[in-house]
């Protein structure tokens, strides 16, 4: 059990150590630190055994006072060159004293003052430690792959450097470190392919190695140095980042100690400013080198950096070339949803070319596309929202999905690491790429769990002291994705975007072009509906005329209205084919003209019209007859109007429609939309002509119907009217209990009052399923009149209800009858809103009696209408 008292182990204490503000120098060197008016500042306490000027009796006098004029002169021009954060210069071997005594120097800028670090140097035959990075760097080159140019770069390093043992240490994305070369004295522990954990190397010393490129650690157990004053009047401590000789974490000497190390030196392996690796190099014993040795080895280390960019540069490219590649196929693919659906596999499998997967997913304007090893959908619902809270702007990656995603477990099965390409700038639209969990056995050098122990101050870090491999299996973690991956997604993401707006934008486009349709759809049904309703009112008005007594008035009235409804019927059909041009005009002269069908007299062979001119014709006669008995020839008794069809030597339709008879016509001030509809609705939809004129004598038009929309008509049979064709039925009276479904209450009262007129006993109405199932249950019909669609509901409850019972029922719909009703209700006679009282009778008739009622439904003559 812990011991509440104990205070918890803070893991952080490492990542927080201030190491560039250690205070201390290694002794190898000394530091002199002077500020802009060269007066000095802080200065180590070896200086007094190396330079022969004692720390405390230096601090606040002028270094051109202690140094000889020549010498402060030739280091004042080196300053001169540097910048803030520039890094430093290298002055090797300067007399600094005049007296033969040399020392390399390094200078450097912070931001309140010069560091100047003095080395002594050995004296040493000649030698040109450049002259060998030449040769070094050609056998790496002659390598083309990583691991075999890392592995010449350290035996290179070795060679230049005097280690006994150079290793090539390579960072993880996780900012743990894979030892990926070797070269090192027989007999060493070998540390070859180990993976040291981030917290060896925390942020603050990989943020130092990116700024200063080299650190030598000459003697592990060499006393430090401290530099006085350790505070500035301000109360600050030196600042040592870029400091060559700056002093050593006292837990990175320990972990240096128990690897069995008494010297080390670390070089920067930088990639376009990021840290890429590291030559680390161990001696066992105290090791020092001088700076034109250390200037060599920099150069080495940058040369072999610059190479392993230009082998992963060009990986990368290639990468992206094949993904620009992708571009091509996917502008020609993907030009809408439909077609990103028909191509998705191959489009998967080109991605697959470029980016290495185990499955992919697309979700695309509401649409999820997937191949391979993915979540399911209602799975991706949940793992949308996790991508919803990434950033819009670039592509999100880990191989480790678990880490972010609380969902990840119901998943695990599948998927272990994503690469998520957001693909709108809008609603998010996402590829996704799926990879499965790659289990891996993990070498480490050690335990890589950071050991505590008990210290002066409670428990506190300690360097762990065996590197032995210790082996860890790696569970819910894919393999990873590369940088070179990375950007190729990151090209290939710009792609989908312009592939992804421009499908948007061909949605909004049709999106736009049907919204413009309704409008003009809406702004149709409200001028038709305004038509009929102007139109009923002008049945209502004119037929008083002729008539002599309320039930003639109510006879004619009927007519008239049922007939006008055959016509919108007629209007509204969509069976899809070919129909009689003959039949349309017979319909509308119906509906307007009734008895008075002679006044329009129609000269020329009939044809058949496809179902797009049918409807673009229906609108224009419909037009024309509305015009004429509203305003022209059919308003009175006496003006009559001649419709002529002629067939040109092209094959095309010409139809010419002559008012006569009516009062004087006049030009209207404006076009409203019915004659815009008879003049652009044919040149507009079928690219035909239209005039229309507006003559003394009436109203005159003349269209060209193109000849791809006129096929021949069959002859037709001379007929008088379809009202004259159809069988009166002998009047059959009802008798029993009714029962009447409808859910709109003037069209039940009228159904109540036409049903017992025809001699029923009793109707009992229903305006919901359920009220008509009570009923049913309740009492026993003898007959039922059921309308089909019951505002929410449909009443095929109650006509099953009926069956089952044997109750002889007739449907009635404003909906046509089609295929769907026969099939619901097979033999069940279908009764056509609005029915009149002859209607109602002889479908009644047709059902109880065996009589025809199918004609007379269609097209009554008389009678009341419900």
């Amino acid at each position: 059990m812990t011991d509440p008292r104990t205070p918890p182990l803070d893991l952080t204490n490492c990542d927080v150590e201030p190491i560039q503000f250690l205070g201390h120098v290694q002794p190898y060197g000394c530091l002199i630190a002077v500020s802009s008016d060269w007066n000095v500042l802080h200065a180590s306490a070896n200086t007094g055994a190396m330079l022969g000027l004692e720390a405390e009796a230096i601090i606040g006098s002028r270094l051109i006072d202690l140094l000889p004029h020549e010498v402060v002169h030739h280091l004042r021009g080196r300053i001169q060159v540097l910048g803030q954060d520039a890094g430093g210069a290298r002055i090797y071997g300067v007399d600094l004293f005049e007296d033969g005594r040399r020392f390399d120097v390094s200078v450097h800028q912070t931001d309140r003052c010069y560091l100047f670090e003095f080395e002594p140097k050995m004296p040493q035959p000649h030698r040109d430690e450049m002259s060998l990075v030449a040769p070094l760097m050609a056998r790496v080159r002659r390598k083309t792959d990583i691991t075999g140019m890392a592995r010449e770069a350290a035996r290179a390093m070795k060679m230049l450097s005097g280690f006994d043992r150079v290793m090539v240490y390579r960072f993880e994305p996780d900012d743990s470190g894979t030892v990926i070369a070797e070269a090192k004295e027989a007999g060493m522990q070998p540390y070859m392919g180990l993976r040291f954990p981030a917290s060896d190397i925390p942020p603050q010393a990989r943020a130092l190695y990116t700024r200063n490129l080299l650190r030598l650690i000459m003697d592990v157990d060499a006393k430090p140095q401290p530099i006085l004053p350790p505070l500035d009047p301000a109360g600050k401590p030196l600042d040592l980042s870029m400091s060559v000789t700056r002093a050593v974490s006292p837990i990175h000497l320990q972990y240096l100690r128990n690897m069995g190390v008494a010297a080390s030196m670390s070089v920067s392996i930088l990639r376009e400013g990021r840290l890429w690796g590291l030559f680390a190099c161990h001696h066992d014993t105290p090791r020092y080198i001088d700076y034109e040795k250390r200037s060599a080895v920099e150069l080495f280390a940058q040369l072999f950096a610059y190479e392993i960019a230009a082998v992963e540069s060009g990986a990368e490219r290639a990468q992206v070339a094949r993904a620009r590649q992708l571009h091509e196929l996917l502008s020609s693919q993907m030009v809408g949803s439909d077609a990103i659906s028909e191509s998705f596999d191959t489009i998967a499998e080109e991605i697959a070319d470029v980016i290495p997967f185990d499955g992919l997913a697309m979700w695309i304007s509401g649409r999820y596309h997937r191949a391979g090893v993915t979540p399911t959908p209602e799975e991706f619902d949940g793992l949308l929202k996790h991508l919803n809270t990434t950033d819009a702007g670039r592509v999100y990656t880990t191989e480790r999905l678990s880490d972010g995603y609380r969902g990840a477990a119901a998943i695990a099965d599948r998927v272990a690491g994503i690469m998520a390409l957001p693909v709108s700038r809008g609603a998010r639209d996402y590829i996704v790429l799926f990879r499965r969990e790659l289990r891996q056995q993990v070498t480490w050098a050690g335990d890589p769990a950071k050991p505590a122990e008990m210290g002066p101050n409670g428990l506190q870090l300690s360097p762990r002291t065996s590197f032995k491999a210790w082996q860890q299996e790696v569970r819910n973690q894919s393999a990873p994705w590369t940088d070179a991956e990375i950007a190729a997604a990151e090209t290939l993401r710009v792609t989908l975007i312009e592939v992804v707006l421009r499908i948007a934008g061909d949605t909004d486009a049709s999106r736009q072009r049907a919204q413009e349709r309704q409008e003009l759809l809406i702004a149709e049904l409200n001028h038709r509906v305004r038509n009929i309703l102007n139109l009923i009112r002008g049945l209502v008005s004119q037929g008083r005329a002729g008539a002599t007594t309320i039930s003639d008035y109510t006879e004619i009235l009927d007519g008239r209205i049922n007939a006008l409804a055959r016509a919108h019927d007629q209007l509204t059909r969509n069976d899809r084919e070919s129909s009689s041009l003959i039949e349309l005009i017979d319909t509308e002269m119906t509906a307007f003209l009734a008895a008075d069908r002679d006044r329009v007299r129609v000269s020329g062979d009939d044809v058949l019209l496809d179902p797009d001119a049918f409807s673009t014709l229906a609108l224009v006669l419909h037009e024309l007859m509305t015009n004429a008995a509203k305003y022209g020839a059919l308003v009175d008794s006496h003006g009559s109007v001649d419709l002529t069809l002629t067939r040109t030597n092209d094959a095309a339709l010409r139809i010419d429609w002559r008012e006569h008879g009516s009062a004087p016509v006049t030009a209207p001030k404006g076009r409203g939309f019915g004659t815009t509809v008879i003049e652009r609705s044919i040149p507009f939809e079928l690219q035909g002509e239209a005039e229309l004129r507006f003559a003394e004598t009436g109203v005159e038009a003349s269209f060209r119907v193109p000849a791809r929309y006129i096929s021949t008509a069959p002859v037709r049979k001379p007929a008088s009217s379809a009202a004259a064709a159809q069988p009166v039925l002998p009047a059959q009276p009802l008798s029993g209990r009714a029962l009447v479904v409808e859910d709109n209450m003037i069209i039940a009262l009228d159904a109540t009052d036409i049903l017992t007129e025809l001699g029923a006993d009793t109707v009992s109405t229903a305006s919901r399923v359920a009220d008509a199932l009570r009923l049913i249950e309740a009492q026993a019909f003898d007959f039922a009149l059921v309308d089909v669609n019951l505002g929410a509901e449909t009443s095929a409850p109650v006509a099953k209800a009926l069956r089952a019972r044997g109750v002889p029922f007739v449907l009635a719909t404003g909906y046509g009858a089609g295929d769907g009703l026969a099939k619901a209700f097979p033999g069940a006679p279908v009764l056509k809103k609005p029915y009149t009282k002859q209607a109602v009778q002889a479908q009644f008739n047709a059902l109880l009696h065996g009589g025809t009622g199918g004609a007379a439904a269609a097209s009554p003559r008389t009678g009341d209408t419900a």
